[in-house]
């Protein structure tokens, strides 16, 4: 290649990370302006009054479980703790290999149940319905499996409240988190979906069915999670809900209103990503049809799951979540650069496109270039020191401001060698892990006809209580 064209491919890398880290700098500034009004949120309002007050919606739960033994019973539990009013969960058994069924019958007395779905999608065949004789609110679907969107899309024809709330087998839901995030359904009437933080409970102690006290991990992969889940919860998902662009509510803790769910199919099969693409057909849904609507995310409710504690795992789950995006984006290129979709046509999906699904793509391509470049004579130190500090040290401030926000939630880590490390961890990331798992995302971007809608499994531990 000539001169004038490894300068342009220079310039462009570098422009690319550029743009990336200005929308890296105003997610640091949105993000804590964001926290100002959270912190004087929850001060005004406190549980009792929430409590207390007449109005609120009734939420159906729906949980659906593949392999869970291990720890549906922590989980269901902590669901049937939560301080609602007047709320149903729904486990749904999506065909279980293992015993998830039977330890669902042991620890709630379930008996077989006559019970007939409201209303009808298209899914895999129901062997049976249980009903606890301890517990009236709980529900326990089994089904042949069919993946996680048929299981919920069974949940939702089950389901009988106006509210249902999505969320992951092996997760825990904060005791208030439920009643925090409803809240905002009654304050906003416009508003369709919601979602709330998701943390990491690993290394953490429970008590009834609650994370109590957050401890540090003791694997360096578990703990460069907690990393990155403060940056994308406290800093990202906070800054694309305040600019009207959020495009994403986590499968492990959202809430929807389910006429509106029900209205545009339900959740869609055949994709990893059934989170994501059914609030990108909400978006499309609403537009089209010219109704007001909101979106949004809520720091303050929180929903604690597992991470992988090994990086074989955690490299088959980040293959799957980049795959799911590209299938989200790619069901929906019809509103790419759309002005008819407004700020999600021309803001959110494009920023998706270019900064999210092609970010490993480019980073990968950006490494390999450089090598090039020194195999062949030609590496520039300007270029090489630009590309590090672009590509890295943006990405470590977000990391390190995510955890300075993390000190606000009401359950965080307090002990000071625990916050060094993970600052430490913060630091630590750039040099391998990011290398690696931008690779396996460019791996799964190669490969994206290859394993269309495929999940695979994820082993769990028993959730230990304290």
């Amino acid at each position: 290649m000539t001169t004038p064209v490894l300068d342009a491919i220079e310039l462009l890398i570098l422009l690319y990370f550029t743009a990336l880290n200005s929308f890296y700098a105003v997610a640091v500034y949105v993000a804590t302006r964001e926290l100002g009004r959270h912190v004087r949120r929850r001060q005004s309002v406190g549980l009792s009054e929430l409590l207390n007050r007449e109005f609120y919606k009734p939420v159906s739960i729906l949980v659906p479980a593949y392999g869970e033994e291990e720890t549906i019973e922590a989980s269901v539990n902590s669901f049937l703790a939560l301080h609602y009013p007047e709320f149903e969960v729904i486990v749904v058994n999506d065909g279980s290999k293992d015993g998830t069924l039977q330890a669902l019958i042991d620890a709630y007395d379930l008996v077989p149940t006559e019970r007939h779905p409201s209303r009808v999608l298209h899914t895999r065949p129901v062997r049976g319905v249980y009903r606890s004789r301890r517990i009236p609110r709980l529900t326990v679907v089994d089904k042949e499996n069919g993946g996680k969107a048929d299981a919920l899309n069974v949940g939702l024809t089950y389901a009988t409240f106006p509210l249902f709330c999505a969320v992951d087998a092996d997760s825990l839901l904060d005791a208030e988190a439920l009643l925090r995030l409803a809240r905002r359904f009654i304050e906003n009437d416009r508003l369709v979906a919601a979602g709330g933080s998701v943390r990491i409970m690993n290394g953490g102690m429970m008590r009834d069915g609650r994370v109590t006290e957050l401890r540090l991990p003791v694997t360096w992969v578990e703990r460069v999670q907690i990393v990155e889940y403060a940056r994308a919860f406290l800093a990202g998902r906070t800054t694309f809900s305040a600019l009207g662009l959020l495009l994403v509510i986590s499968g492990a803790f959202g809430l929807f209103k389910r006429n509106d769910v029900m209205d545009v199919g339900g959740f869609l099969e055949g994709t990893v990503g059934e989170d994501m693409e059914l609030v990108l057909r909400l978006h499309r849904h609403m537009r089209e049809q010219k109704r007001p609507y909101d979106i949004e995310f809520d720091v303050d409710p929180v929903c604690w799951t597992q991470c992988p504690d090994n990086i074989r795992i955690l490299g088959a789950q980040r293959d799957r979540w980049q795959r799911g995006l590209w299938e989200g984006l790619w069901a929906h290129r019809k509103m790419w650069f759309n002005p008819r979709y407004g700020r999600i046509g021309m803001v959110a999906l494009p920023y998706y496109l270019l900064f999210e699904a092609l970010a490993p793509v480019i980073e990968v391509l950006g490494y390999a270039f450089m090598i090039v470049l020194a195999l062949t004579g030609r590496l520039d130190g300007t270029f090489v020191a630009l590309f590090l500090l672009l590509a890295l040290l943006y990405g470590t401030v977000v990391s390190v401001a995510a955890l300075s926000i993390e000190l606000f939630m009401r359950v965080h880590f307090r002990r000071p060698g625990d916050r060094v490390m993970l600052l430490l961890t913060a630091l630590g990331e750039n040099f391998g892990f990011r290398q690696w798992h931008a690779w396996v995302r460019f791996r799964a971007t190669l490969k994206l006809g290859q394993k269309k809608g495929q999940w695979g499994t994820m082993t769990r531990t028993r959730i230990q209580a304290k």
